[in-house]
């Protein structure tokens, strides 16, 4: 791995013909290892290097997937410096030319940029989140691509390099009308609220707001509607539909380094979930790539104002819920999404009590919470819905 300070391409990946991310339009692209950090192009000018910054969401951070290219600014492309292979080479942006090798790139299924058909992946120097770190190539041992024709099937990763996972974003204050071809319903879903919206976008914040998938059609199974599960939220104005009261009994809401989690029981059927049905899990992979449910996008101030959750996993019944939001180098392997069938109690460790609590987790262990504080909603902050009981 080359340690100089910069973005790196890496080898090893073969003949990889151009994949584009599920997500749509205008996006970020930020590196696995840090939240709030944006690949950033220095300026618009030929030869402007490519490191990462703070996110600002200005036209210098938003990357658009075209023709097997990654655009900025509408002319200029991801490029690699020279065209040279040897690993640690700059990324850098320049104007884009038909045809040009070294400005084609692939976006494969595990969130790599990789340099279409050279083997090389684009890499975080040494994974150097400070603002200013330089993107480049390096080498890269670990992937299987596949050909375009079996991108629905997965492919192994071994090594696991995390300095090379860049997930693609928006800005919470600027989202898109629809994130994904064939999306059911919206993203930008303004500041009312409606029985009847088709927002389908969540907020998970604490105990007493967030918010849950749900069919959009009464007495529907989970597994049938996955697709287009829609945002049903225990605060109004953000333009979902709203909790119905009591459906909410129970609330456990848990916080730790790398993601949050709330868990619970109730009466779902008034989240238009067929009685009986014992549910199903919604994730941001899917069976195809593009996430249960399609366009689905996951928000919260956990860490960082309009923080969004690239990784992310929950299971619906018509009694329970569990939601889990990871964030960090380790997100993939919190929210895992391959427990289809084994539900909250395997997935999402904790109980599923008639009550409301918040927990603060210092530390986590094998997926066991080592909780260091504990704190029970006191009766003026308890939400308005549901049942508590102690």
């Amino acid at each position: 791995m080359f340690l100089a300070s910069g973005l790196l391409i890496v080898a090893g990946l073969k003949a990889v013909s151009a994949q584009t991310p599920p997500f749509t339009g205008a996006l970020t692209l930020e590196p696995g290892l840090a939240i709030g950090k944006c690949m950033t192009a220095s300026s618009n000018a030929d030869g402007a290097l490519v490191k990462i910054q703070a996110c600002t969401y200005s036209d210098s951070q938003k990357w658009t997937f075209t023709g097997g290219t990654v655009r900025l600014f509408g002319t200029k492309c991801l490029d690699v410096k020279d065209g040279s292979t040897a690993d640690g080479t700059n990324m850098q942006i320049w104007t884009c030319s038909a045809n040009n090798a070294n400005q084609q790139f692939s976006y494969t299924r595990d969130n790599r940029l990789a340099w279409t058909n050279k083997g090389k992946c684009v890499d975080l120097t040494a994974g150097n989140t400070a603002s200013g770190t330089q993107v480049k190539t390096n080498w890269i041992t670990f992937c299987a691509c596949i050909e375009p024709s079996e991108q629905v099937k997965s492919y192994a990763c071994t090594d696991n390099n995390k300095n090379q996972i860049w997930n693609t974003g928006y800005n919470v204050k600027s989202l898109p009308v629809t994130s994904q071809k064939d999306q059911y319903g919206t993203n930008n879903c303004g500041t009312g609220s409606s029985q009847t919206s088709n927002c389908q976008t969540v907020y998970i914040n604490s105990a007493d707001d967030f918010c849950l998938w749900g069919p959009p059609s009464a007495k529907s199974t989970v597994g049938d509607t996955e697709e287009k599960q829609v945002a049903w939220c225990t605060k109004s104005g953000r333009g979902t539909r709203t909790i119905p009261n009591g459906a909410l009994k129970g609330v456990h809401f848990v916080k730790t380094p790398n993601y949050v989690q709330v868990t619970g029981v109730g009466d779902f059927t008034k989240l238009n979930i067929l009685q009986g049905d014992e549910g199903g899990e919604l994730d941001n992979r899917g069976a195809d790539g593009r996430g249960n449910p399609i366009g689905g996008l996951v928000f919260g101030n956990t860490f960082g104002n309009g923080t969004q959750y690239h990784d992310w996993t929950s299971f619906i019944s018509d009694t329970e819920f569990c939601f889990r939001a990871c964030t960090g180098a380790d997100a993939t392997v919190n929210c895992n999404h391959i427990y289809d069938v084994m539900g909250c109690a395997w997935v999402c460790l904790f109980n599923f009590e008639l009550t409301i609590l918040e927990l603060t987790c210092a530390k986590e262990y094998a997926g066991e919470l080592q909780v260091w504080r504990l704190r029970e909603l006191r009766r003026e902050q308890r939400p308005s819905y549901g049942r508590v009981r102690h």
